[in-house]
């Protein structure tokens, strides 16, 4: 790829991202079904044809707010599973950036919950496989630790879907101007986390 390709293919990546912005803001104010792709339109100041470069329809934009972010919550569980250090430090690792991607993308992440039932079928397959991994790899975190004998946890399973669900729901409740930075708030959630396995060395 040259020069001229290259920045034509950072602007178009730029114009991409500011039909999401908008499509975001407006899906989480608004709700899906009461926003119109002319809304969107209007927000950013162009026209509808202007969407229909980078997006079909209204649906693959909601698709595109959503699959990415399930996407980066089991790349920071399967990243950190798989990286040095014993089972407790891995998950300490893996809730603490799970947890960022989850509040430094609340909007998203109460988009997707709000509005799955309009997911289209391709889109909601898509976001359960990669739900269904996510659960799959910290399961096998959680079993490795009890192996080790670093966790006590009498169903990997059962506690998988338990630490995922207590950072995902934080989108109901988290406020960025709260009393804990980001940053403090995950390490919160890691050593709740690390707490709720009977990790030995928390």
């Amino acid at each position: 790829m040259n020069e001229a390709e290259r920045t034509r293919a950072d602007s178009q990546a730029i114009k991409r991202e500011r039909v999401l912005t908008a499509a975001c803001d407006l899906f989480y104010a608004r709700g899906y079904t009461s926003t119109t792709l002319d809304d969107v339109a209007a927000a950013l100041g162009v026209t509808k044809p202007f969407i229909y470069t980078y997006f079909r329809g209204k649906a693959e934009l909601l698709a595109a707010l959503c699959t990415p972010t399930i996407a980066l919550s089991l790349d920071a569980i399967a990243n950190a599973a798989a990286g040095p250090g014993g089972p407790t430090e891995r998950l300490r690792r893996a809730m603490v950036d799970f947890a960022k991607v989850v509040l430094s993308r609340q909007a998203n992440i109460a988009i997707f919950f709000r509005e799955e039932k309009n997911l289209t079928p391709d889109a909601l397959a898509e976001i359960t496989a990669l739900r269904k991994r996510f659960d799959r790899s910290l399961s096998a975190l959680l079993a490795e630790g009890v192996a080790a004998g670093a966790f006590t946890v009498p169903d990997v399973s059962l506690a998988a879907l338990a630490l995922g669900g207590m950072v995902s729901w934080a989108y109901t409740w988290h406020r960025p101007e709260g009393r804990l930075a980001l940053d403090a708030l995950c390490e919160r959630f890691a050593a709740l986390a690390l707490r709720m396995v009977g990790a030995v060395d928390a």
